[in-house]
């Protein structure tokens, strides 16, 4: 015979212990220089800005989102 439980795992603690395996979305933060949202440490895909610092240039003509 396998591993059997001693006894019933009631719907609140089970809900606990799955409480720590939801997924979260990622970390946003503001822009510094356009004010959208972008990733944290990524650059802005809107501006093409990172820590203050032109790293792409960004071409308006294409949609982004």
């Amino acid at each position: 015979m396998g591993a059997v439980p001693k006894t019933k795992v009631s719907r609140h603690r089970r809900g606990n212990r799955r409480r720590n395996q939801r997924l979260e979305g990622p970390t946003l933060v503001t822009c510094q220089s356009c004010g959208a949202l972008a990733r944290a440490h990524t650059m802005c895909k809107k501006c093409g800005m990172y820590r203050g610092r032109q790293v792409v240039e960004v071409d308006d003509s294409v949609d982004v989102s």
